[in-house]
């Protein structure tokens, strides 16, 4: 099986999980597949109840509960501030205490580098998907380069998942959009052009167009903006 087709068997294998277990063995797969030290996705809802599937060891796990990183993590802090991935190296890592944290989650195997997306989703729900690895700097902006799109559409892969299973979560009443028109509003929301988003998902502009229209119609929208209005607002799309 080729590497394109590998990623392609894991995502259906998680398009059609059914239980929260499968999204730590996809986390798994894909760490492997993309030759990393780590992935991790983590959500919060909008009342404070936390998931999360990873790769990182129990050890640093447990010191991270324990310490309550989550409010002082340069990762976390930074990521909620923004919409768009973030490499590490952007974050404010100049603190004596940022610094120590930095050294101790190096110290647990995270890895000196960090690419991280920021995913909002429906009634306040928060959600990040990272990956890490130890590498050098050049190595790392070359393996950043060559996967950030496909990064981010497998970031919002899991979230869609992930909030399948939310606690008390309501049935959608639109239209379910496809997979395919999913990614293609998803894309374009977070400000691909089409031409970038045609290229991300290997498919041909009138394809897209093809997509494009089908989700506006599912929508009821006046026009491509309006349809990415509505997929957010009802959560079928998250950025």
């Amino acid at each position: 099986m080729g590497m394109m087709q590998r990623r392609e068997h894991i995502l259906e294998e998680l398009e059609h999980a059914q239980e929260l277990d499968a999204l730590q063995i996809a986390i798994e797969e894909l760490r492997d597949h993309f030759g990393v030290d780590h992935m991790v996705y983590h959500w919060v809802s909008a009342n404070g109840d936390q998931y999360g599937c990873g790769t990182y060891s129990d050890a640093w796990r447990d010191r991270y509960i324990e310490q309550d990183y989550i409010r002082t993590d340069p990762v976390i802090v930074g990521c909620f501030q923004r919409f768009h991935p973030v490499d590490w190296k952007r974050l404010d890592w100049s603190g004596k205490a940022a610094r120590a944290f930095q050294r101790e989650a190096i110290t647990h195997g995270v890895g000196n580098q960090g690419f991280s997306i920021p995913i909002r989703g429906p009634n306040g729900q928060f959600a990040l998907f990272t990956v890490s690895h130890h590498c050098d700097d050049d190595t790392w902006a070359t393996f950043t380069d060559a996967n950030r799109r496909d990064l981010i559409l497998i970031a919002h892969e899991f979230n869609q998942k992930a909030l399948e299973f939310e606690p008390g979560r309501a049935p959608e009443q639109a239209r379910a959009l496809s997979p395919r028109e999913v990614d293609a509003m998803t894309l374009i929301a977070i400000g691909y052009s089409r031409a970038q988003v045609a290229e991300t998902l290997s498919i041909s502009e009138h394809t897209l167009r093809v997509y494009i229209e089908s989700a506006r119609f599912k929508l009821g929208a006046l026009n491509t903006t309006h349809a990415v209005a509505k997929a957010l607002s009802r959560g079928l799309i998250v950025i």
